[in-house]
């Protein structure tokens, strides 16, 4: 469908001008209405930081099935930087239930798996509102909700902290908008369509 009108796109499939990677310029490859994970170069994150709001992307698992487990069609949005939605082919693939697809990655597993087969495009639609500080102090943690191909996965999830394998986790005071990063875990995952609406109808 047609991006809304009081959305700021951050990718429209034309250029990776608004994403920066580890070394500065993103270094994925962008192909006419996609870009796609260059396996070694890195993490890309856009440029400007983001808040409270929807956000919308859509993703591709290679279509060619290789691996198993975390090792097929991984990659990852991080909200903030910090706070994983995992991305995974996890159609017919058995994983540890905290890293399936649209799990809040080592936290919450989602309530039913919405996969698509590799090679077809999958959406995410993620309602994010982030946690609040007073100085050091947390007053009020992270609430996600997530919208995986329609269905919903994860609803009012409080989260715990930023997202980690196996670690216990706690917040550490950061800005109120920080950069949308996507992950370079080593497969050729794809993206498009990508866009984030601030609630309370601010103009991007």
């Amino acid at each position: 469908g047609r991006v809304p009108s009081d959305a700021t796109v951050l990718f429209d499939g034309s250029h990776l001008g608004g994403w920066q990677g580890r070394d500065g310029e993103a270094k994925w490859k962008a192909e006419s209405y996609f870009m796609e994970v260059v396996p070694g170069t890195g993490d890309i994150q856009t440029r400007r930081g983001l808040g409270d709001g929807q956000y919308h992307l859509e993703w591709r698992a290679p279509h060619i099935v290789k691996g198993e487990s975390q090792g097929r069609g991984n990659s990852g949005v991080f909200l903030m930087t910090l706070y994983e939605i995992q991305v995974l082919d996890c159609r017919d693939n058995p994983t540890y239930a905290d890293g399936t697809t649209a799990a809040i990655y080592g936290q919450f597993p989602p309530l039913v798996n919405a996969c698509r087969k590799p090679g077809e495009w999958q959406s995410y639609d993620i309602l994010w509102t982030g946690p609040r500080f007073d100085g050091e102090r947390l007053l009020t943690p992270a609430f996600v909700t997530v919208i995986h191909n329609g269905i919903a996965v994860q609803h009012h999830r409080e989260i715990q902290g930023p997202t980690r394998h196996r670690q216990a986790t706690s917040y550490q005071a950061h800005a109120a908008e920080l950069p949308l990063k996507l992950q370079d875990h080593g497969d050729l995952v794809r993206y498009r369509n990508i866009w984030h609406r601030a609630f309370g109808g601010e103009t991007p």
